[in-house]
């Protein structure tokens, strides 16, 4: 597995060794000593599967706050999005800040989202198919958002007319968002 930093400490990118040959392709996709042996000592609790009919629909930026705070692993088995992480945590160096990644079926990618990041993504294919595994499990009393246009993070995202849901539509700005994370050096 090739692991790749991002400018967000503790973002990750996975690329998963894919074995192709002429019916198709072979990839582990976790590997529980594969991630101890990168020093990555996650333990996933539960995974989720996300289903967007058509391009553009967007989802995010979610969280959970502390002690139900989650770190996900993000996959796509179909499709394509344009995945976005923000900073989240007060006092950090990179607080506010973003990065947006392709993940698709084709690339195999992966993204590593710690605790403390918002997360959200942009289908960018129709029928696009998400999974994830997270380390905690969902607690809607604990669970936030971010507005997905919020002027003062200015994500590049490929739609300006996307497809969301209520509760998306309803996050405030990161200035006024509930946050309880704490960069800690």
């Amino acid at each position: 597995m090739n692991i790749i930093k991002t400018k967000l400490p503790g973002v990750l990118i996975l690329e998963p060794k894919k074995h192709q040959d002429k019916r198709g392709y072979f990839l582990e996709s976790y590997n529980l000593k594969t991630f101890r042996n990168h020093g990555l000592n996650i333990s996933f609790v539960q995974d989720n599967l996300s289903y967007s009919e058509e391009v553009g629909t967007l989802r995010g930026l979610h969280y959970q706050l502390t002690p139900h705070a989650q770190t996900k692993l993000i996959s796509v088995n179909a499709g394509a999005i344009f995945d976005v992480v923000v900073d989240i945590r007060y006092n950090s160096p990179t607080y506010g800040q973003w990065i947006g990644e392709i993940i698709s079926l084709e690339n195999s990618r992966q993204l590593l989202v710690p605790k403390g990041y918002a997360h959200g993504y942009c289908t960018i294919q129709n029928q696009t198919q998400i999974i994830y595994k997270v380390d905690e499990f969902y607690s809607p009393v604990h669970d936030r958002g971010i507005a997905w246009n919020d002027p003062a993070l200015a994500i590049d995202w490929p739609t300006s007319n996307p497809i969301l849901s209520d509760k998306d539509t309803k996050h405030p700005m990161l200035a006024d968002a509930e946050i309880n994370f704490v960069y800690e050096g």
